[in-house]
């Protein structure tokens, strides 16, 4: 039997047009959701969720944008006065010398504590000790950093000068001695960068999770996330006369906000 082309073509029709849509095109397969972030509030890639503020960086001398200045170079209008026995002075004016963008410790100066509290908070300090060496051990460019109800943290001369290990340069105090000592010559500027996790507290004020503490000493680190003593949550920032011509410079501070809510505490 002859076929002619024709009738191939319209047989051919009649087969593809009885094939139903569906099998000619599979339905597309449902669009996978992304998983949630930790927390389980927003999945991942969700453009929705709030975006990190803008902070510019700080610079060789210059603080970040979102920082608090406690010292600019110029004044000490961010403290006040403290001190006991011979410092003891009725007056709460920094006495402290100023000069060439550093404060300086002088012997009947007391110590100064910030006028602003702070929890959780990154603190930024320069410091040098005395380049003429005098005294040892302690008794050598010794000063500290204090968060007010919470250990100090040791500034001492400890490039090549024996102390106990918990006392040297960078030490929590009287507790742990810091992981490396990262001291620099005397009278050499030198960094601390103080992380501040304060302490929470329940509703009866008990201590639920410690304090902690992690601090670089000229960029290395020497304490890791250190659970320390103290049921203060807003500490003032103190820096200690030992009758040592201790300088400082450049201090900062930036409080710190949790994840998603810039007015949240971490």
């Amino acid at each position: 039997m002859r076929i002619t082309r024709t009738v191939l073509l319209a047989f051919s029709t009649c087969i593809l047009l009885s094939v139903p849509a569906s099998a000619a095109t599979p339905a597309a397969a449902p669009k996978k959701e992304k998983p949630f972030t930790p927390g389980g509030r927003w999945r991942a890639g969700d453009e929705s969720r709030p975006h990190p503020a803008d902070v510019t960086p700080p610079g060789p001398a210059t603080a970040p944008s979102d920082a608090i200045v406690l010292f600019n170079g110029h004044d000490l209008s961010q403290w006040t006065r403290t001190g006991r026995g011979t410092n003891a002075l009725p007056s709460t004016t920094p006495l402290w010398k100023i000069e060439n963008g550093y404060m300086e410790v002088t012997p009947e100066g007391g110590g100064i504590v910030s006028k602003e509290k702070f929890a959780d908070c990154q603190i930024h300090l320069e410091w040098a000790t005395p380049s003429v060496v005098t005294g040892k051990s302690q008794g050598r460019g010794n000063s500290g950093v204090i968060l007010s109800g919470h250990p100090e943290i040791q500034v001492l001369d400890s490039f090549e000068n024996d102390t106990y290990p918990d006392g040297q340069a960078s030490a929590l105090y009287g507790q742990y001695p810091p992981l490396v000592n990262a001291s620099r010559k005397p009278g050499e500027w030198q960094t601390y960068d103080i992380i501040y996790y304060a302490p929470r507290l329940d509703a009866t004020g008990k201590i639920t999770k410690p304090a902690t503490y992690t601090v670089l000493h000229n960029g290395l680190l020497v304490h890791h996330a250190v659970e320390v003593p103290g049921a203060t949550v807003e500490s003032t920032l103190s820096l200690q006369n030992h009758n040592n011509p201790v300088r400082y410079r450049n201090i900062w501070v930036r409080r710190l906000r949790g994840y998603d809510d810039p007015g949240k505490p971490l």
